[in-house]
């Protein structure tokens, strides 16, 4: 039976595939038939076509990937491997031979398009190993000239179609049945092709729903293992001639895997169903679904997606968007696509973030999503001591390295990339700040951390083609300290234990930089249209009041429940001081004396209690960094002043009473059951208070 092409959706609206050039023009409708199906052979057919043909058995043994069982096929077929690696060998040669030419003859400039055009012709030739490598480097253009850039480019949609008679053939003997009684219509030609396969448009008989039908490449399957094993040979040679300490083949197996499950469609449509329940719900992400009962190992049918490439439009607020979900896929779930290049996310018509191509997923097990954040911590903090502990925890140093002289390293390399603020961090300056670093110190790449450093280097290289200024850390940010003031993990309690106090001092300035930083982790689009703009105090007082009375505020609140204690207790003393002195001049014949109850503890709690008390009403202090209580407390400085000055502080008001009253009108706007919570707080600070004060009294009438 004849099949029509529809009409309706147009064919040059694109599938949920990476594969579509949405720029391209359909073909015009016309009446498929056997007999008109074009017999095509492409590039990579015709150049490495003979590298197609495995048995059964040997087909079948390397849907899983071993390369114990790869090597093993490849021993029986010596002449198979002698020709592919003459293929990559002269092909490589002759392409870095003419490039050598152009700069004898000083005519690079001019001939920088056309070897770009011709290094884009020989990766399809050699398949698809080597177009993921290109597809990967081609989501940095701060790293890739224009020139080359454009026509990697090209790799993630523009692929030569294999043949369509092929195709249809796969997709009848993969589904068993007839293509006429699965499908209503489909598209006489693929709608975009890529480097494992090509994708048909078409409308499910049974149902009426309009899908992407995509389709395996013959011979991909071979093709990819011989490679693998040449690139895992010379990763081992590479290893032991550069004396690196990281497994370089180990990290090549960790990307083989990674490929060797995305040929399985099977487990893609399960990998897209899994992405789809958990980041399905998040605000303008869309997720296609997968028909499981139209899915085998070698054809995939999902719903369509008609939209525009993300890298394509500019729109600040779906990369935002984008920043969030990816933050949730590798610190939350720890379940992330690792292959987000321009292809895999589009800006669908209604406004959203379409996710598609599930074939190379990543797991990142919670204690190195711990270990990430805390060094995310440490890096923005400036904690390089810690920092280079994080290195150890995440596997990068081993545990005998010298961490003093790692610590001194790290803040040669980083401190010059945090000193212009966490939203200016750039993550490919930090990656290549740390060359040299790594080299010396023998750090390791584990094989989980490649794919992660990768998803987040393409992330930041997608958004650079929108905005050059734009940083994914900087972006990040916000959301890891949000989960580090409310998770409940004991792991990441303990951390902001730690990064909040250092010699049980209490450094305000980071719960300050914390609670700064979560308030700008949103994505409401009116939101992120004003995130330069600074909040108003009663926005901010809201904000912060609200996370702290909830339970994931929880051991916020009790820190700073404790350190307002301390404060009041402080400011107690100061006030009995400064009464003191009073009395003590006001009598005649009496020696004034620089005695205090004040300790110098006291005196940094005073000072603490005056930067909260701005930080929680949303008014900014004037205040600079803390003085060096040493300094302070030195002979050249009369304590009493500096007692009575500090207590002067609190003489503080705000603007008007206006803004007294418009943050005190918060209040009535919390949920009720924040209220009750807000109501018990006097209590709970006072009893804290008292047992302080008791405590003190007791240690210095006894002590």
């Amino acid at each position: 039976m004849p099949l029509l092409l529809p009409s309706s959706p147009p064919i040059h609206s694109f599938p949920a595939t990476p594969q579509l050039d949405f720029r391209s023009k359909p073909p015009p409708p016309r009446l498929i038939t056997r007999s008109t199906r074009r017999l095509d052979v492409d590039a990579f057919t015709q150049k490495s076509g003979y590298l197609f043909e495995l048995t059964a058995s040997e087909a079948e043994s390397l849907t899983d990937y071993s390369p114990s069982r790869i090597a093993a096929i490849y021993r029986r077929k010596p002449l198979i491997l002698l020709r592919r690696l003459i293929q990559i060998g002269t092909t490589f040669g002759t392409w870095f031979g003419v490039r050598y030419i152009d700069s004898l003859m000083e005519r690079s400039d001019q001939m920088f398009k056309v070897r770009a055009a011709e290094l884009r012709k020989i990766l399809v030739e050699l398949g698809p190993a080597y177009i993921k490598i290109a597809q990967a480097i081609s989501s940095r253009p701060d790293l890739i000239p224009p020139s080359y850039l454009d026509e990697l480019s090209l790799l993630q949609d523009q692929i030569t179609p294999f043949s369509t008679e092929v195709a249809f053939d796969t997709i009848e003997k993969e589904l068993g049945l007839p293509i006429d009684e699965l499908f209503s219509e489909i598209s006489p030609e693929p709608v975009a092709a890529a480097s494992l396969g090509q994708v048909y448009q078409a409308r499910l008989r049974h149902s009426g729903q309009v899908v992407a039908v995509k389709v395996q490449r013959p011979g991909v399957q071979a093709a990819i293992s011989l490679d693998i094993l040449i690139l895992r040979v010379l990763a081992g040679v590479v290893k032991k001639a550069g004396k690196f300490n990281t497994d370089l083949q180990a990290v090549v197996d960790e990307w083989a895997s990674s490929l060797v499950r995305e040929m399985d469609y099977r487990k893609e449509a399960n990998n897209g169903l899994k992405f789809r329940r958990l980041y399905g719900g998040i605000k303008d992400v869309f997720v296609p679904n997968m028909y499981m009962e139209h899915t085998t190992r070698r054809v995939l049918v999902m719903e369509w997606v008609e939209g525009q490439k993300l890298s394509e439009v500019e729109d600040l607020y779906l990369v935002e968007v984008g920043v969030y979900c990816s933050f949730n896929q590798l610190l939350e779930n720890g379940f992330y696509h690792a292959d987000p290049h321009p292809g895999n996310l589009f800006r669908t018509y209604d406004g959203k973030l379409a996710y598609i191509d599930f074939g190379m997923m990543g797991e990142f097990k919670q204690e190195f999503r711990d270990g990430f954040i805390e060094a995310c911590l440490h890096l923005v903090n400036r904690d390089f001591d810690a920092l280079s502990k994080d290195f150890v925890t995440l596997g990068l140093l081993p545990p005998t390295v010298e961490k003093e002289a790692v610590t001194k390293a790290l803040t040669g390399v980083f401190r010059d990339a945090v000193a212009k603020g966490v939203q200016n961090i750039s993550f490919g300056d930090l990656l290549g700040n740390l060359g040299t670093t790594m080299y010396k110190f023998k750090f390791r790449i584990p094989s989980y951390f490649s794919l992660v450093i990768r998803s987040l280097a393409v992330l930041e290289g997608i958004a650079i083609s929108s905005d050059p200024n734009y940083k994914v850390l900087g972006s990040t940010y916000p959301w890891i300290a949000k989960k580090v003031l409310s998770d409940s993990s004991p792991q990441l309690k303990s951390s902001l234990q730690a990064l909040l106090y250092k010699d049980g001092v209490f450094r305000i300035d980071r719960l300050e930089s914390l609670l700064t930083e979560s308030l700008r982790a949103r994505t409401e689009r009116a939101l992120v249209k004003k995130q330069r703009e600074e909040a108003n105090s009663r926005v901010v007082f809201k904000e912060i009041l609200s996370f702290t009375l909830t339970e994931k505020g929880t051991f916020v609140r009790d820190i700073i429940i404790e350190e307002l204690a301390k404060g009041l207790d402080a400011l107690g003393l100061a006030t009995l001081d400064s009464l003191t002195s009073v009395a003590t001049t006001s009598i005649p014949f009496t020696a004034s004396s620089s005695f205090s109850l004040m300790t110098k503890e006291d005196m940094m709690n005073l000072r603490t209690l005056r930067r909260l008390m701005f930080l929680l009403s949303g008014f900014e202090s004037d205040e600079k960094p803390f003085k060096e209580v040493n300094r302070v407390m030195s002979p050249n400085n009369n304590q009493r002043s500096y007692i009575e000055e500090e207590a002067s502080l609190f003489s503080y008001q705000p603007a008007s009473v206006s803004e007294i009253l418009t943050v005190l009108s918060i209040i009535p706007e919390l949920p009720p059951e924040l209220q009750q919570r807000l109501l018990r707080l006097p209590a709970d600070l006072a009893g804290r208070l008292i047992s302080r004060a008791s405590a003190r009294t007791i240690q210095r009438i006894f002590l």
